[in-house]
């Protein structure tokens, strides 16, 4: 059976980053136009490339190329109530709510979506991609690449907070027969 590989990508940095707040649905802080299709080169031969609905991965989508597929399921993990909310602000007007949704992978103070349905949410399109072979390019956020790592790595949903990846960050992964992590060696060291 020939092997998935599926490369995620972290969006590039944004405002909402660099001030430490949960994430609206905010442009790129680099000028992501006069960069477009400037990593498309980056591999051999181009992978399907998908997106995550927001315009952030959307933008640094197209830094890998103009073919992109939008796929639902790398969306961001949707914070309900706290979208937009400087993280100082939720620590100082609801620690405990914070510290609930920080401890309790089930718990969702916020309204939205909980880490354990993040994590089932990305586990489930990863079963999908076991029966599509080939080069897999998807960029998305760091919620969504912990829960990959999570569930590859079969790490209790407890480690999910002991992740961090920053913007622009990659992560390998390929399936054949088991999903496997892939750490590369210097760049340049093994032909892609």
């Amino acid at each position: 059976m020939p092997a998935t590989r599926l490369t995620l990508i972290c969006h590039a940095r944004t405002l909402a980053q660099k001030l430490a707040r949960f994430p609206l649905d905010e442009p790129l802080e680099m000028d992501w136009q006069a960069l477009a299709g400037s990593r498309a080169g980056a591999f051999k031969r181009p992978p399907r490339l998908l997106s995550g609905p927001e315009l952030r991965a959307r933008q640094t989508a197209a830094l890998y190329g103009a073919s992109v597929e939008i796929e639902a399921a790398l969306r961001d993990c949707d914070l309900g109530d706290w979208q937009g909310l400087a993280i100082d602000d939720l620590q100082r007007e609801q620690p405990q709510a914070l510290q609930a949704w920080l401890a309790d992978s089930h718990s969702a103070p916020h309204g939205g979506e909980s880490v354990a349905q993040l994590c089932e949410r990305v586990a489930s399109w990863l079963a999908t991609l076991r029966e599509q072979p080939g080069h897999v390019l998807a960029v998305t956020h760091p919620l969504v690449i912990r829960a990959a790592l999570v569930h590859v790595m079969q790490c209790p949903l407890a480690s999910f907070n002991a992740i961090d990846v920053e913007p622009l960050a990659r992560v390998e992964l390929r399936f054949n027969g088991r999903w496997r992590l892939r750490l590369d060696g210097e760049p340049g060291s093994r032909s892609r």
